[in-house]
């Protein structure tokens, strides 16, 4: 075991070298339903809450107000883009969350 490591504590998920996955980023492309974009370069690691959040602030958007779809499937702030497989240029769809029925 070497000096930095502590006994009982596993080590981070996409802890490598550099140029390992870690330091990996990718371009994703964030879309609204008005076809505006909005670019992002993150590592594949990076939790999603980051982009979510900074897309909010870009946009003066309430987050609690929108939802963020990938593939149709709605996002989770705590998941990665390594999560979801995500690729360079992918796009991120950003719906507005509707309450309510009949």
């Amino acid at each position: 075991m070497s000096a930095k490591e502590e006994p009982g504590v596993p080590k981070q998920e996409g802890e490598k070298k550099e140029g390992g996955v870690a330091d990996e980023q990718i371009n994703l492309r964030v879309q609204a339903s008005d076809q505006t974009e909005v670019f992002f370069k993150i590592k594949k690691v990076t939790a999603l809450k980051k982009l979510m959040d900074a897309y909010c602030q870009r946009q003066s958007i309430n987050p609690n107000s929108i939802r963020f779809l990938y593939d149709g499937q709605r996002l989770q702030q705590e998941r990665t883009p390594k999560d979801y497989n995500m690729e360079n240029n992918d796009i991120i769809d950003v719906v507005i969350e509707q309450v309510g029925g009949c």
